[in-house]
């Protein structure tokens, strides 16, 4: 996929790609109102750690500039639109520090945020590729889960931005893709990614992420985060901590790529975390109606996680090493 960017400010509104239309079409949603917003994100039409911050930060200025009267109700949605992921109150919290300094202020806080966010994902990627080179000999096969690329992001990608970075060096064999049951994120957009950036890469369902591990079929796991509590437990799509119980197994490094902001220091462990709960006609599809639960997240305890890779460290939760 060409760099175009997942979420961005037009003129005085949001203008994203509707990643519930992928990979069939290409629609981009003009957003002018923080209630149209938050229906966005729950319906996750915009989604992924990084771009929810970004999403947080320019819906908040869009709360402060375009509708003063309601700001206090649309901050609250707005935080509160998507429970786990952490970067979403983070971005709101992050540019109303300075609304003591003016709206423009704020606006300008967003946008600077909203730009610099590519750059902290090249920085990740590339850490994350040099930790990796010298972790496997050769070409690399990886696994993958869920989608954490440019669409998760406002441009690059967390996860697949080491995949990138890796591709870009020719050090990259092949991505092994979980399709990432119920919404198939990784086969509906991870696989879309890649194909577009020109990678080979296999569709996986995700009872068979285990499978690919044990075969010796992938050298390493990269998957993103949504959030990372203070003991570094990582909590990601469901899904995610089987997966890294497999890498373990097979001794395969399973390496996290989250931008510092993913971090919260607030929480000791994973064991805090609100797990959202989702719609159980997400997992039933038209089949006859029966009790679901549809938990949309999982914690990967920190000693299963081999290494932590921001824009600015690397961290090794299962040596002992704490994020925050």
């Amino acid at each position: 996929m060409g760099l175009v960017r997942t979420i961005d400010w037009q003129d005085d509104h949001i203008v994203a790609i509707d990643q519930t239309k992928l990979p069939g079409e290409v629609v981009v949603l003009e957003i002018f109102t923080v209630e149209d917003l938050v229906d966005a994100i729950q319906r996750l039409a915009i989604r992924g750690a990084p771009a929810l911050g970004v999403a947080g930060a320019l819906g908040a200025a869009m709360a402060v500039v375009g509708a003063p009267r309601h700001r206090d109700r649309d901050l609250a949605a707005l935080r509160a639109a998507r429970p786990t992921a952490v970067n979403l109150a983070w971005g709101v919290g992050h540019v109303l520090a300075r609304l003591p300094d003016g709206e423009e202020a704020v606006l300008a806080a967003a946008l600077a945020l909203l730009e610099s966010d590519a750059a902290r994902n090249r920085a990740l990627g590339e850490r994350g590729a040099d930790w990796l080179t010298t972790r496997v000999e050769g070409p690399i096969a990886v696994q993958t889960h869920c989608n954490a690329g440019a669409l998760a992001c406002v441009e690059w990608g967390t996860a697949l931005g080491v995949v990138r970075s890796l591709h870009l060096r020719n050090r990259l064999r092949h991505v092994y893709v979980d399709e990432t049951r119920p919404l198939l994120q990784g086969a509906r957009l991870t696989a879309w990614e890649l194909a577009e950036m020109g990678v080979d890469h296999t569709l996986v369902v995700d009872s068979a992420g285990a499978t690919v591990l044990a075969r010796g079929l992938a050298q390493a796991v990269v998957v993103g985060a949504d959030r990372i509590t203070a003991n570094g437990d990582v909590v990601n799509k469901i899904g995610t901590y089987p997966l890294a119980l497999a890498a373990a197994r097979a001794g395969v490094p399973f390496l996290v790529a989250a931008p510092e902001s993913t971090i919260d220091p607030a929480l000791a462990s994973g064991a805090e975390v609100e797990i959202e709960v989702r719609d159980g006609r997400e997992i039933l599809g038209g089949l006859p109606d029966t009790p679901t639960l549809n938990l949309a997240f999982d914690v990967t305890p920190a000693d299963l996680v081999t290494a932590i890779v921001t824009e600015d460290r690397l961290v090794a939760p299962a040596a002992g090493e704490r994020p925050a």
